[in-house]
């Protein structure tokens, strides 16, 4: 066999190898979230015996994941296609004040009822809007637009009420989080019900086929005629959407419309969407990725509590180990970094 030929043979086999190395790893890389999460459940479930595994507790996980899934949800398609938001903690809490504000409550004299959860709702909707046409079309970096909105939100919110939250009084919204189905509250079914239709528009629809595209490669989406920066303000629109039903929640739930229901979601939602194993360069992962890591967060902090860890240091404790859970799960390399 002339050399040059071998020598062509092996460079081949040498890529064939190397595909299937790439494929394999791929495949534990995928499984490897749900591996995290069923050993940070084994090994809480050891320690703190029934305490932590009881039906009582899996239910408060569930009531404690509800309004975590939904922000981490809609920062998941924003994340899919290369981008970052930094609005949330804003963004939510300014759905709640909002909420708050236009049902009947304690301080002023509106009385909208369901109107005034939809408005709440489409406020947050329209700064998800703004935000993506800001960055689309002043080219402004979303990390850097969606930081700035974080703090008008929040001024937005505290404006609305005067710096003096207003406390909940329709009868149907203060009944919610008292109303459970098969011991599942109604809040976290809420949630769920949001999920399965994400779940819809990522896998079943073209919006989702286009979401993984411009995160891949945005030329393909242009080389078919296809309008990237259409599909890039649809995707803020949609977080929106998430972080204001997040925020109606929040406030039904707390029974008081007020900025500080969103304080603190933004660490928590970036890191379940990064350990559930979704990109940061776009194009990889997607919602039930999220779910799994949503679950990791929650689960971790709910074992910490059950532990009753000094809170002190249990925000250090859960840093260490989403650090852990990073390295496991995550695919580190050239194109692991955020656009």
């Amino acid at each position: 066999m002339p050399e040059n030929m071998s020598a062509s043979l092996s460079i081949a086999e040498e890529f064939a190898l190397r595909v299937q190395k790439n494929n394999r790893k791929e495949r534990i890389m995928r499984f490897a979230p749900l591996l995290v999460l069923v050993v940070m459940i084994g090994v809480f479930s050891a320690v703190c015996g029934a305490n932590f595994a009881s039906l009582n507790n899996f239910v408060a996980i569930l009531n404690q994941l509800a309004i975590p899934m939904l922000v981490a949800i809609g920062l998941t398609f924003v994340i899919m296609i290369g981008g970052i938001d930094l609005s949330i903690d804003g963004t939510v809490g300014m759905a709640a004040s909002l909420l708050g504000v236009f049902v009947l409550n304690s301080r002023f004299p509106f009385d909208w009822g369901l109107g005034g959860v939809i408005l709440a709702v489409l406020g947050s909707t329209l700064v998800g809007f703004i935000i993506g046409m800001v960055h689309v079309y002043l080219k402004i970096p979303s990390f850097m637009v969606s930081f700035a909105f974080m703090y008008i939100c929040r001024g937005i919110g505290l404006l609305s009420y005067s710096g003096q939250p207003p406390t909940i009084m329709d009868p149907v919204l203060t009944s919610l989080p008292k109303i459970s189905f098969l011991g599942i509250p109604f809040i976290t079914w809420s949630a769920f019900i949001a999920l399965s239709v994400c779940v819809f528009i990522q896998e079943y629809t073209a919006f989702g086929r286009y979401i993984y595209a411009v995160g891949t490669d945005e030329s393909i989406l242009n080389s078919v005629g296809v309008s990237v920066n259409r599909v890039k303000v649809k995707v803020f629109t949609l977080a929106g959407v998430c972080f204001g039903i997040a925020g109606a929640l929040g406030a039904i739930r707390l029974g008081q419309g007020q900025v500080m229901v969103g304080t603190g979601l933004m660490f928590p939602a970036q890191a379940a969407v990064v350990v559930g194993g979704t990109s940061l360069a776009g194009g990889k992962g997607g919602v039930i990725n999220t779910i799994v890591g949503v679950f990791i967060m929650t689960v971790l902090a709910n074992g910490l509590v059950v532990l009753k860890v000094n809170p002190y240091i249990k925000t250090g404790i859960e840093g260490i180990i989403i650090l852990v859970a990073v390295a496991l799960t995550v695919a580190r390399g050239p194109k692991a970094i955020s656009k």
